[in-house]
C-alpha cells in the first residue's frame, strides 16, 4: 500500500515519540532500522530542541541512516509564532533544517495545545498557528498531528483548507499527555496546571470517531491513540484511515534491544494478517470495504 505517494510493506506508522536528549539516539536508531527492514512509516518526536537550540541533533539524525520508506519529521504548532517578545519561532529555514536532519518525505506540525496548558513552563499563545501552518504547507508536505485529543471534522476542514495533506488523529484512546503534564506539574509544585491536567485528564474524541468524521474528507488519515495490536490496526483500516500509527508497544521494545524492536513490528503485521485472513481481506482495500460493527462509546458519540 502506498501513504502519500511512498510505498508500505505494511499499513502501519511508529509515530514520532522521541528525541532531544541523549539515549534518544539509541532508541530512535532501534525504531529507524526495525522500520526500515519490515517496510513501515517513521517519525520522530518534536525536533525543536535540534532546531532552534542545537541540542542532541544525532538523536534524530541517526534515522537518515535507514533506508525507511517514508520518513516524518516534527514540529510543534505552538513553536510557529513567537510566544512573548524577542522569541525565535520555527518558520521555514528552521523546518528545512528539521526535515534535512533526518532525510524526512513529510512534516508533522502536532497539535499539543492541551499539553502546553497543563506544563508549567507551557507555550500557550495559539492565535496564528493555521495561518503559519498555512505558510508552511505552501512550501512542505504537511501532516497535521493530535497528541491525544483527537482531531474534528471542522478543524480538519479548515486545515485542509489551509493546504494539509494528510491528519493523524491520535484521538483518546491512547496515552493521555494532560495526565502525564498533571504529574509532571504536582513535581514541581505548580497547583494551578496540576489541577487542569486533572480535570482534562481524559479531554478529547475517541480515536475511532475522529476516522470516521474525518473519512469522507478524502485525505490520508493516519488513526493513532490506543493501537496496541495488529487487531486495532486492521480496526482502523476498516473504519477508513489510510493506515495506523502505534507508540507505546514500539517504545517500550525500542528501549530494551533491535531485535525486541523488530519483533514487535513483525508481531503487529502478522496479527493484521491474521485479522485479514479471518475477515475474508485479500488485499488491505479489501480489509477497508468489510462491514464492521461499533460497540462501546462510539455510536453515543456518533450520534451526538
Amino acid at each position: 500500500m502506498s501513504l502519500l505517494g511512498h510505498r508500505l510493506k505494511a499499513p502501519i506508522v511508529i509515530t514520532g515519540m522521541t528525541g532531544g536528549f541523549p539515549d534518544a539516539a539509541k532508541i530512535n536508531d532501534n525504531l529507524a532500522a526495525a522500520a526500515a527492514e519490515v517496510g513501515v512509516a517513521m517519525g520522530v518526536g518534536s525536533e525543536r530542541a535540534a532546531v532552534l537550540k542545537g541540542q542532541y541533533p544525532e538523536s534524530y539524525a541517526c534515522v537518515a541512516r535507514h533506508p525507511v520508506p517514508l520518513k516524518i519529521a516534527n514540529i510543534g504548532a505552538p513553536q510557529l509564532i513567537p510566544q512573548k517578545p524577542g522569541d525565535r519561532a520555527v518558520g521555514p529555514e528552521e523546518v528545512r533544517s528539521a526535515m534535512q536532519l533526518i532525510g524526512a518525505d513529510l512534516l508533522a506540525v502536532h497539535l499539543n495545545f492541551l499539553q502546553e496548558m497543563v506544563q508549567p513552563e507551557g507555550d500557550r499563545r495559539a492565535r496564528g498557528c493555521l495561518g503559519r501552518i498555512g505558510e508552511l504547507a505552501r512550501a512542505f508536505p504537511v501532516l497535521a498531528k493530535e497528541t491525544g485529543a483527537g482531531i474534528s471534522r471542522s478543524v480538519a476542514e479548515q486545515l485542509r483548507d489551509a493546504g494539509v495533506r494528510a491528519f493523524d488523529v491520535s484521538g483518546t484512546g491512547g496515552t493521555s499527555f494532560a495526565a502525564v503534564e498533571h504529574y509532571r506539574a504536582v513535581d514541581q509544585g505548580a497547583e494551578r496546571e496540576a489541577r487542569v491536567g486533572k480535570t482534562f485528564w481524559d479531554w478529547g474524541i475517541p480515536s475511532p470517531v475522529s476516522v470516521l468524521e474525518l473519512a469522507p474528507l478524502g485525505l490520508p488519515i493516519v488513526a493513532s491513540g490506543g493501537v496496541r495490536s495488529g487487531l486495532d490496526v486492521a480496526r482502523a483500516l476498516a473504519l477508513g484511515a489510510t493506515a495506523a500509527g502505534t507508540a507505546g508497544g514500539i517504545l517500550r521494545a525500542a528501549a530494551t534491544g533491535p531485535a525486541e524492536t523488530r519483533a514487535e513490528l513483525e508481531n503487529l503485521v502478522h496479527e493484521l494478517k491474521v485479522a485479514m485472513f479471518l475477515t475474508g481481506s485479500r488485499t488491505v482495500d479489501e480489509l477497508r470495504a468489510a462491514p464492521y460493527v461499533l460497540t462501546g462509546e462510539t455510536p453515543p458519540w456518533l450520534r451526538r
